[in-house]
């Protein structure tokens, strides 16, 4: 399985559009993990949104794993490595 990075629309990738340092990322992860509950992981894109959303912000998929074991999983990969996805600042 492929992992693109984080997005979080209460989610990972990208907060609210600003890149995320390393360590601002395992402090987010840390976060996610402690409150799996309330995320879910797109299967489409691996990316970690709110429990709540219904289609996933980045690839628009519909498939979801809201396990806290798979949560916890990806939050703990994306935690420990630089942003790799591209955001709006990048395409300006």
């Amino acid at each position: 399985m492929r992992s693109n990075g984080f997005t979080f629309v209460d989610h990972w990738r990208v907060w609210y559009g600003v890149a995320m340092s390393l360590e601002d990322r395992a402090r987010k992860a840390r976060e996610i993990a402690a409150q799996a509950e309330r995320y879910k992981v797109c299967e489409g894109c691996e990316s970690i949104v709110a429990e709540r959303v219904v289609n996933c912000p980045n690839c628009h998929g519909y498939r979801f794993d809201g396990s806290a074991e798979r949560v916890i999983s990806q939050a703990t990969l994306l935690g420990t490595r630089e942003q790799t996805s591209v955001i709006a600042e990048d395409l300006e």
